[in-house]
């Protein structure tokens, strides 16, 4: 169920440390996704590919980073706001997450602060496949 701008969401992206983009290790984008970064950017869509996808498995997926709190992010993903650099930009998987009114990461963070009575806390988390793929 994707939300509607009249529905009220239960998250606040600001407050997040960018779970959605440091802790999934494929993000998928299609043509149309590189296209907009190559629009975005000014380059070509052969120069946008190059640059900010990778392949993996025949699966187009943008690139990540070093990252000082989850290891690897998003390429995108500016380490010290914790915000998408290419926020109008961004693939239409980033665009729908979390295709909800509630985000699991941020009831998570929001649980574990108010647990630690610290609002700096970032709990860690690691998403681990059954099949033992990542």
């Amino acid at each position: 169920m994707a939300t509607t701008e009249t529905e009220r969401n239960y998250y606040d992206c600001t407050k997040c440390p960018a779970y959605c983009c440091s802790i999934y290790e494929r993000v998928q984008v299609t043509k149309r996704d590189i296209k907009r970064l190559a629009v975005h950017f000014g380059v070509d869509v052969e120069t946008a590919e190059r640059r900010f996808t990778t392949t993996w498995k025949g699966e187009k997926l943008l690139r990540r980073k070093a990252d000082p709190i989850f290891g690897k992010a998003c390429k995108f993903l500016d380490p010290a706001t914790r915000q998408c650099t290419i926020y109008d930009a961004r693939p239409l998987v980033c665009r729908n997450f979390p295709d909800r009114v509630r985000c699991a990461y941020y009831d998570l963070l929001q649980f574990e602060r108010i647990q630690q009575g610290d609002d700096t806390v970032v709990p860690l988390v690691q998403i681990t496949f059954r099949n033992g793929e990542r």
